[in-house]
């Protein structure tokens, strides 16, 4: 019997002037373990005068994890942060009761031909930890924990598993895992997995009891302890999971919370620019 209990493919949504492949949240599945939001950025090719820009906008109930596999994104936040995300390297910015934020082309790309490819995921925080002061960290890909194993790479970009630990500062038990493989190989890692579990599929594809998968969608697994699958060559996918919350999550733009009068409340704050600026951006992005 297949362990793949739910398959979610990609759609195409608008997030200004760019186009991105959403992938959580799925009618069918609202979140995998606390990731509630999936996207699939590019490959976008932009020439010289297209450029990734998305002005100041907030954030509440979250942590937003920036993972690049090509390009270069420009990150400024309320806080004060201001720093360039480089392919491989993880933004991890944890908005907590608020926290605004603005994504763009950095600036000595601006009047070039670029690439930008990568991911932009949302982890819920846990109820008690909503509520909690901003914070933002930045991870170089060399502090990143990496190793060989059954014939492919494996790193280890957030969370805990295979007995080994990120230095991205999550907030509950999860994992966000990277594999590769250079040739055909057999992966089982079930024993390393706990809570729910899914694996998206980046490039190449994958066998899992006699069915074929490609790229640009999401296997969601019945169970962890079975997570079985053979690689093609070429082939990177990306496995994530960890312990799901007692309580329901409600999203609603870029707000995430246990409670939905947090959201209206947020809403109100928004609408009336009262969310901490970030030095230096002018505009914001209106309230929807």
């Amino acid at each position: 019997m297949s362990n793949i209990d739910l398959i979610i493919e990609e759609k195409a949504a608008d997030i200004g002037n760019f186009m991105v492949g959403r992938l959580l949240p799925f009618r069918q599945k609202r979140m995998v373990g606390p990731f509630i939001f999936i996207d699939h950025m590019g490959p976008a090719e932009m020439n010289k005068d297209e450029n990734l820009d998305v002005p100041p906008h907030p954030h509440i109930g979250l942590s937003t994890l920036t993972f690049l596999f090509e390009g270069r994104i420009h990150h400024k936040d309320s806080l004060g942060n201001d720093i360039e995300i480089a392919p491989g390297a993880v933004n991890w910015m944890t908005s907590g009761k608020g926290i605004v934020h603005s994504e763009r082309t950095p600036e000595r790309f601006r009047k070039q031909a670029k690439r930008l490819h990568g991911l932009q995921i949302w982890v819920a925080l846990p109820k008690d930890l909503e509520d909690m002061s901003p914070q933002f960290t930045h991870i170089d890909k060399n502090d990143i924990p990496s190793w060989q194993d059954q014939n492919a790479e494996f790193r280890l970009i957030a969370g805990h598993a295979f007995g080994k630990k990120s230095p991205v500062p999550v907030f509950s038990d999860l994992y966000f895992i990277e594999i590769k493989s250079k040739k055909r190989t057999q992966i089982d890692i079930g024993k390393h997995l706990y809570g729910e579990s899914a694996l998206y599929i980046l490039e190449g594809q994958i066998h899992n009891d006699g069915y074929t998968y490609k790229p640009k969608r999401i296997l969601v697994a019945k169970s962890p302890e079975l997570c079985h699958f053979e690689m093609e060559e070429n082939t990177t996918v990306y496995i994530f999971g960890g312990e799901k919350f007692p309580e329901e999550r409600f999203i609603h733009w870029n707000f995430v919370s246990s409670e939905k009068e947090k959201i209206e409340a947020a809403r109100t704050q928004w609408k009336n620019q009262e969310f901490d600026k970030i030095p230096g951006e002018n505009g914001f992005v209106p309230l929807p």
